[in-house]
């Protein structure tokens, strides 16, 4: 009897420091916390590079370890086309496959399977697609969706959502959000039945997406909604699909009246460093987004003096780092003459030495945001740097 007491004892210890808040911040909703996962614990706010089809583009995972990246992102849509679940099992999970040590979140492929006009339809008990590989049609359910992620062992796992595009149609908004909600609940009944087969502190965690569009009432109604679920953290979804930054900002603060605080928050697919800095004033925990190695291959730069762009002439002849305050192995090592003339050369380690880079700037900025947090000086951090770097953008251009 004694251990089975301590058993239970144990597991509700595990669950209950799944999520844990260190400090508020005064003045906003900001707060700094901890998520502890099987591979490891995760301070928030975090930015979670994006890695796609189980790489993040053009970085060695060391380099990640090194900026002290703790979490990264995969796909599930993606993996599923290729290599397959099936792959991803024999390999011994997602983890082993591509030897990565620590967290991993799996995005449902929402996005993905709603972006593809005229390859998918769209049913109240699922969605069936037609692959970009090959043109086969597939069906995910939201129970196939979680027990997908279940099975490749992702720590996080995300639930099948209906993304829609910027709209103002009522009807159209409101029959996604509902549609949504029914899945949410049918992904938590398949959570619950996996968990039952788990041990004690090997539970899978499941988020829940708001969703709603940019109609308040509705968005509303599934933030509450989406709340008063047993989910172990809140996403806000349908966001920064199209609308200007204002929109989305409103949408946001407005949305985070309404979802259960004690909870995770999260938004998709959010990766600017002023989005960031003023989501996470709104109270936000956690951000993925592909903007920081997709601007790389571009041959642009976030710096705490406003973005920069590689391609300007004046950098050619400058031979200082992109950063002077980054510390990064790019910065470190390279010059922006150099990483200039590799682009225009057309070199593949511009991009790999931007990617480092950005990715770096994005890990350091919302350490920096949970540093100031803990200290009390949230507001005047985040004012400092909405100052400079907006005012020195344009001109680094």
């Amino acid at each position: 009897m004694p251990a089975v007491i301590s058993v239970k004892i144990i597991e509700l210890t595990i669950l209950e420091e799944f999520f844990r808040i260190k400090a508020k911040d005064k003045y906003s909703s900001a707060r700094s916390a901890e998520i502890s996962t099987l591979h490891g614990m995760i301070k928030t706010p975090v930015f979670m590079p994006v890695g796609t089809k189980a790489t993040v583009k053009a970085i060695e995972h060391s380099i990640l370890y090194g900026m002290g990246c703790a979490v990264i992102l995969g796909n599930l849509y993606h993996l599923y086309l290729q290599p397959g679940i099936e792959i991803l099992e024999e390999a011994g999970g997602l983890h082993k496959f591509m030897n990565w040590e620590k967290s991993i979140l799996t995005d449902s492929g929402g996005f993905q399977v709603f972006s593809l006009n005229g390859l998918r339809k769209i049913y109240d008990n699922g969605v069936q697609f037609k692959s970009v590989i090959d043109g086969s049609t597939h069906f995910f359910t939201p129970e196939d969706v979680i027990e997908f992620q279940s099975r490749i062992g992702s720590d996080i796992l995300m639930v099948l959502d209906e993304c829609i595009p910027y709209t103002d149609d009522a009807t159209y908004t409101k029959n996604a959000a509902l549609r949504t909600l029914d899945w949410a609940k049918l992904s938590l009944k398949k959570r619950d039945k996996l968990n039952m087969e788990r041990l004690p502190g090997n539970k899978i965690k499941v988020f829940g997406i708001v969703q709603g569009g940019f109609i308040k009432e509705i968005r509303k109604f599934c933030a509450e909604s989406v709340s008063a679920m047993d989910f172990d953290g809140i996403a806000a979804g349908g966001l920064s699909v199209g609308e200007n930054r204002a929109t989305t900002m409103e949408m946001l603060g407005y949305t985070s009246e309404y979802i259960d605080s004690k909870k995770p928050f999260y938004f998709m697919g959010l990766g600017d460093p002023v989005g960031v800095i003023d989501a996470i004033y709104c109270g936000v925990d956690m951000f993925d987004c592909v903007m920081p190695t997709r601007i790389s291959r571009m041959g642009s730069a976030f710096t705490f003096e406003g973005k920069i762009n590689i391609k300007n002439n004046k950098y050619s002849r400058d031979f200082g780092p992109l950063d002077d305050a980054c510390s990064c192995q790019t910065c470190t090592r390279y010059t922006k003459a150099y990483i200039k003339h590799l682009y225009k050369s057309r070199e593949i380690l511009a991009a790999m030495l931007l990617s480092v880079h950005n990715l770096h700037f994005m890990l350091e900025l919302v350490k920096k945001c949970r540093e100031a947090i803990e200290k009390g000086s949230f507001c005047s951090f985040r004012k400092e740097f909405k100052s400079v770097y907006q005012e020195n953008h344009c001109k680094n251009l």
